[in-house]
């Protein structure tokens, strides 16, 4: 960093893993906005995202980041330990990477970003760093204003109410005046302790301009914003803050705000141009008309020029618009006089016609415009008369117009109007100028924004959680509400699936406005269109509310039912745009976006909102399949399970199961129990070779294999030849299994005989009323391997009291490092099981096994029990 001084550093190391990418771009943003550098977070996230990628994705290292911060701005270093790669040469004149590549885009984006960049090497690692530096911001003054007539003077309310709130570090309020309370409704004790946030509507929108947390930090900050009131209406205000702090060093703001009308009594005054008697002194144009100095972000130099506008004709009205990228339309960007709220980013076409800005492009003065209505779209229904508009144009292009009006016919001539566009001429290239700064930041916050976006909504296949994400995503950065609406398939009718509001109390009665009106359209057209049915539909609720409490002679004030619904149709009432949700040439949904009474959106939100649309719908269709297929894999998968135990006399029976693997809920290993005939039943517990879906497959044939040969009255020993034959006749696709099988007959006296054949599979262990344990057969030799067996069964008889433990190696097989459970640890835990019941016993070995290791079980388990239960006495 040169000669600069380094004030502050933090560093982190990352695994070489892909979730590794999302965690390091939030520690460079949590780390940069802590130091206060918020111009600068967008752009190193992005440059962060892309080098951390390149080290723990493409180069398979851990990444090591450290931010480095001076005074000037900010150093971020992310090295990799692969020193062996290069950047490639390239021969002169060549493109270093290209937008479409993926290899070297982290360094294209270095170039096209950072201040500095540059790549280091050292024996063990490899460097890359970026440099971004901070922009200048203007210092500000202080100046008095010149002598006016009365009439000239500011006009506000009879009493001039200024609202003062304190602000602590931590962003809640901590003082809350009267006026306060007057102004918006909220009493002291109502709001004292809560954030601002959560009664500021903040007019920012992604990459631009400075949000309310940053305002709050800055040493001084003055301008316009909303406050809530306590009848759910915003109250635009004029604010100016100052940062302070007590005589313990404890920082906190005082925030100074009057009604946006009465800006007066707070706005800093402009200096004026300090006077000169040097002819070689030359006064700056610019400086005259807006003052200095100039505002240092887009929407104050605007608003400076729409109110100087106005003043240098004595108006009644002034509004500025900027031309789009293709100079196709206008976007009103400020307006003074009139409804600003109702008209700020609305668009109007250029050319002439039918509702067009006719006179965009040559300066142009209506006398009245009651004699030619719609020459102006923008003063529709405003009340003025006369008007004279003039273009701003820079290097031949149209960028914007400027324009004031008065309330009385035939107020401005040709003089008027070339004033006007004198004006205009000294202030295009600054105001162009600051549009693009403005259009780069926004393009900068918009791919932070969808790069964040992509990761979050890569990150789940739940369809339940992309719904929400989407909604989360949106409110509040591009929209104040936001509702969701799939489609299953395409006989079905949309539904609605998930609303989100910025203000949680909003959202029921919203839901239930959205409910009672028929969705959206399903049409794949791409973009955004407006949807009127959300606003209509709350206008009339709200207007059949107000009726009603009218006839009911309400004058205790309104109830909470028409209060939810008042505040609904404030809620919903400006604009509201349908986006279709498309994924592989189907609609599966609409993503709806609405904006409060009297608000439009931007076209680079909707740009961005579209872009995210598409990412969105791509997410929820892989959620779907994903759901889609796993309740298919599980119904298929339960079906090779027993419906269930059955009653065995005299006998408890318990069985507990576990498949290995997430999703899976029937592996390799198999148990089951059924009755053969009248007095006889069949019991079988198995291992198939391998886990999952293959191993399931066998699963299945050896299970309803068993049932059919035992029912057909083989015995043990030919039922599981014959299984044998049938595995071996699969082929390349035949497994090795292990199996126990027997057969169970209840006896009168109160036991039970079993017979049994255990082929290559762990020994059943009998546990004895004096706690004894003892295998219960011999082991021979496994199914699957040999064509030719011979195998035999053994009889024993369990009494009163006996249990019979039959497991797989999932069981016996359990490790903890070098350690293993065992046939040994299995009987051991068994042996302090007497008494116990079936259920019990089963029980109380899966706890060993589980607390046997620290980490998941990885094979599957199957745990059948079976115990002859002691005899009651006779009463």
């Amino acid at each position: 960093m040169g000669s600069a001084v380094i004030t502050a550093r933090a560093a982190a190391t990352f695994d070489p893993v892909a979730r590794s990418v999302a965690t390091a771009r939030a520690f460079v943003r949590d780390t940069l906005q802590g130091w206060g550098y918020t111009d600068v977070v967008d752009d190193a996230v992005v440059l962060t995202s892309e080098l951390v990628t390149n080290a723990v994705v493409h180069a398979g290292t851990a990444a090591d980041v450290l931010c480095l911060r001076t005074e000037d701005g900010v150093r971020v270093e992310i090295a990799d330990h692969y020193p062996e790669r290069e950047i490639p040469l390239q021969p002169a004149g060549l493109n270093f990477g290209n937008s479409e590549s993926e290899n070297g885009r982290g360094l294209l984006l270095c170039a096209a970003l950072a201040s500095r960049w540059g790549v280091e090497y050292s024996p063990t690692r490899k460097h890359v760093w970026f440099q971004l530096d901070l922009p200048d911001r203007p210092v500000g003054v202080r100046s008095a204003g010149p002598l006016l007539p009365v009439g000239l003077l500011p006009v506000t309310d009879e009493r001039v109410r200024v609202a003062v709130v304190q602000i602590d570090s931590e962003g809640a309020v901590a003082a809350w005046n009267d006026d306060a309370a007057y102004l918006f409704g909220h009493t002291a004790d109502q709001v004292i302790g809560k954030q601002l946030t959560d009664f500021t509507a903040w007019p920012q929108t992604p990459g631009t301009s400075t949000g309310i947390a940053d305002a709050l930090r800055l040493s001084r900050w003055e301008g316009s914003y909303g406050i809530r009131g306590a009848d759910g209406r915003t109250i635009p205000v004029y604010g100016s803050h100052l940062r302070v702090r007590d005589t313990q060093g404890e920082p906190s703001t005082v925030c100074l705000l009057v009604r946006d009308y009465e800006r007066a009594v707070l706005q800093t005054p402009v200096r004026a141009p300090a006077s000169d008697t040097s002819e070689s002194r030359k006064t700056d144009p610019f400086e005259v008309f807006i003052g200095s100095p100039a505002p240092d972000d887009l929407d104050g130099l605007l608003q400076r020029t729409v109110e100087r506008a106005r003043d240098m004709l004595d108006a009644d009205a002034a509004f500025l618009l900027l031309a789009t990228d293709d100079e196709t339309e206008l976007e009103v960007r400020a307006t003074t006089g009139l409804p600003s709220a109702r008209q700020r980013f609305a668009r109007v076409p250029v050319e002439a016609g039918t509702g067009r800005y006719g006179s965009a492009r040559m300066p142009a003065v209506h006398e009245d415009l009651d004699a030619v209505p719609g020459a102006v779209p923008l003063l529709g229904n405003t009340g003025m008369r006369s008007v004279v508009t003039v273009p701003l144009k820079v290097e031949g292009r149209l960028t914007g117009s400027l324009g004031v009006a008065a309330e009385a016919a035939g107020r401005y001539s040709n003089e008027e109007a070339l004033r006007l566009q004198f004006a205009a001429d000294r202030i295009a290239l600054a105001v162009e100028s600051a549009r693009l700064g403005e259009l780069e930041r926004l393009r900068r916050g918009s791919l932070s924004f969808l790069v964040e976006a992509s990761d979050l909504l890569a990150g789940t296949l739940d369809r339940d959680q992309t719904l929400a994400l989407m909604a989360q995503m949106t409110v509040p950065t591009l929209a104040t509400w936001c509702a969701v609406y799939t489609i299953a398939d395409q006989a079905s009718d949309p539904e609605l699936s998930y609303v989100l509001h910025e203000d949680e109390e909003r959202i029921d009665g919203l839901k239930a406005l959205l409910t009672k009106i028929s969705p959206p359209e399903p049409v794949p057209t791409p973009g955004a269109r407006v949807w009127s049915a959300p606003s209509q539909a709350a206008h009339e609720a709200a207007l059949r509310t107000s009726m009603r409490s009218i006839g009911m002679g309400d004058a205790g004030g309104l109830g909470s039912g028409t209060r939810t619904t008042l505040a609904t149709a404030a809620a919903v009432g400006g604009e509201t745009v349908v986006l279709p949700l498309v994924a592989r040439n189907r609609v599966i949904g609409m993503l709806t976006l609405g904006k409060p009474s009297d608000d439009h959106f931007r076209q680079e939100i909707l740009e961005l909102a579209e872009d995210l649309s598409r990412r969105a719908a791509l997410a929820l269709d892989n959620a779907r399949l994903y759901s889609e297929r796993t309740a298919i894999s599980q119904s298929l998968q339960r079906s090779l399970l027993p419906p269930g135990l059955p009653a065995v006399p005299n006998v408890e029976v318990d069985v507990i199961y576990r498949a290995a693997g997430e999703g899976n809920e029937v592996g390799g290993d198999f148990y089951d129990v059924f009755p053969i005939r009248d007095g006889a039943y069949g019991f079988a517990i198995g291992d198939v070779c391998g886990t999952g879906p293959e191993a399931a497959a066998v699963t299945g044939l050896a299970r309803h294999a068993l049932r059919l040969l035992a029912r057909e009255g083989f015995g043990g020993p030919a039922v599981l030849e014959r299984l044998n034959a049938a595995i071996l006749d699969e082929g390349t696709r035949s497994r090795f299994l292990t199996l126990l099988y027997g057969e169970l007959w209840p006896q009168e006296d109160g036991s039970a005989l079993l017979k049994v054949v255990c082929a290559g599979h762990p020994l059943p262990l009998r546990l004895r009323q004096d706690g004894s344990v003892e295998p219960a057969a011999e082991p021979q030799p496994l199914l699957g391997v040999m064509e030719d067996l011979e195998l035999y069964e053994q009889e024993f008889t369990l009494e009163p009291g006996d249990v019979l433990l039959c497991v797989t190696d999932g069981v016996t097989e359990r490790r903890e490092g070098t350690r293993m459970l065992g046939d040994d640890g299995l009987a051991d835990v068994l042996s302090h099981c007497t008494g116990l019941t079936a259920g019990a016993v089963a029980a109380r070995i899966l706890r060993a096994v589980e607390r046997f290791a620290a980490d998941p079980p990885s094979d599957d388990m199957a745990i059948l029990t079976m115990r002859v239960p002691e005899p009651h006495p006779a009463p």
